[in-house]
């Protein structure tokens, strides 16, 4: 196959099918029940069907290739008898979004590189195609109390990666998520953020307008279905579909107990290119990034440092960063002595002292002089010549 088909049940170029509607509505259903990243559903879904694991579990019976304990698949069958996967997907085509799966061609191929842990689907509010997105995205992500230099570098970063075509992606928590989509949007750029609730749930409440503007101008994606809510656990299990979309990760700012930490260390494991931003040593907020650091991440200063590190090969380097000669600097050879050889304070020194500090004779010293002079380097005052500042 060269190209995607319309007609359910033929395969993507990822040699996927493409999903019929009673699978979509068995993944719906699925994604209400099951908690993200559940390794016995994942290894299922790799194999076989979502409408058989639906069947299964509505049943009770079990299955030799469903590794799920008798008290689980009760807990799942209650819950499957009280949702309404139709509804939920009707609900978010009327808030204008839809409920993605694999096989859709708008679904990001690379979170395949999850395997088992790949998610059941992802439902996404917001306009553009989230493959075509994903392709040129980097993750922004940092401490929730960050600093003020945190939050500055953030926006900058995020500013500078959108300026130059890329789209940041992050979480839309307080911090460096916040201060990541904000420096997107203000640069009238593409910005995506992976919630660990449902797209409709605005949180954190204070982020509710932030919230907004990313769904206006970019994409709102969750793996878990419409009005869920998140918890300790969904954030963490949210960090790995931010890690897999992307094309990298960057770490502003993390203490080292920061969850964002996690999605450093999922990008790492996925082969991901990972990069931290260096900070004070004395801040504990950096001292996170700086083991990240040390433990393989590369370190990044710049948006144009981390396109080299993520874009094309050969094409998007960064420029290198050469320090601006100064004119003294370009001084050589006896000029260039004898300035270093003259005293720097306002009375100068006449062409015999110099003569005297240089080794050479009074009228080489005044020849020099008269070079320096012309270049702008020293001025006459008299029978003295003195430095200027």
């Amino acid at each position: 196959m060269t190209g995607r088909q319309t007609t359910a049940g033929q395969p993507d170029r990822g040699g996927r099918e493409r999903a019929s509607a009673e699978e979509r509505l068995a993944r719906a259903a699925l994604s209400r029940v099951v908690e993200p990243g559940g390794a016995a559903v994942g290894r299922w879904l790799l194999e076989r069907s979502a409408v058989e694991l639906v069947r299964v579990l509505r049943d009770g019976a079990g299955h030799p290739r469903l590794r799920l304990d008798q008290a689980r698949r009760d807990t799942l069958r209650r819950r499957l008898a009280t949702v309404d996967p139709a509804a939920d997907v009707a609900a978010v085509a009327e808030l204008g979004g839809r409920f993605l799966v694999p096989g859709d061609p708008e679904w990001p191929g690379q979170l395949a590189d999850l395997a088992e842990g790949e998610p059941i689907g992802l439902w996404v509010l917001g306009t553009g195609s989230l493959r075509l997105l994903a392709l040129r995205s980097v993750a922004v992500v940092g401490s929730r109390a960050c600093t003020e230099y945190g939050s500055h570098v953030a926006a900058e970063l995020a500013a500078e990666l959108a300026e130059r075509g890329w789209v940041v992606c992050s979480g839309a928590a307080y911090g460096i998520d916040a201060a990541a989509h904000r420096g997107a949007l203000a640069v009238g750029g593409m910005t995506v953020a992976v919630l660990a609730n449902g797209v409709d749930v605005r949180y954190p409440r204070g982020n509710s307008e932030l919230i907004d503007r990313i769904r206006a101008q970019g994409q709102l994606v969750s793996e878990l279905a419409p009005g869920e809510h998140p918890n300790r656990f969904r954030f963490v299990l949210r960090n790995r579909v931010l890690a897999a979309l992307t094309r990298g990760t960057v770490v502003v700012e993390a203490a080292r107990r920061s969850g964002a930490l996690s999605t450093a260390h999922r990008a790492l494991a996925l082969n991901r290119h990972t990069m931290g931003v260096c900070g004070p040593v004395t801040s504990e907020l950096s001292a996170g990034v700086h083991e990240l650091l040390r433990g393989g991440a590369t370190l990044v200063t710049s948006a144009t440092e981390v396109i080299e590190l993520i874009g094309a090969i050969g094409a998007d380097l960064a420029p290198p960063h050469h320090e601006q000669p100064r004119p003294r600097d370009l001084l050589h050879g006896p000029a260039a002595d004898l300035l270093e050889a003259m005293p720097g304070g306002p009375a100068g020194a006449g062409p015999g002292e110099l003569a005297v500090r240089t080794g050479r004779t009074p009228d080489q010293v005044l020849k020099l002089l008269y070079e320096l002079c012309s270049l702008g380097f020293v001025q006459r005052v008299g029978s003295h010549w003195r430095v200027i500042r």
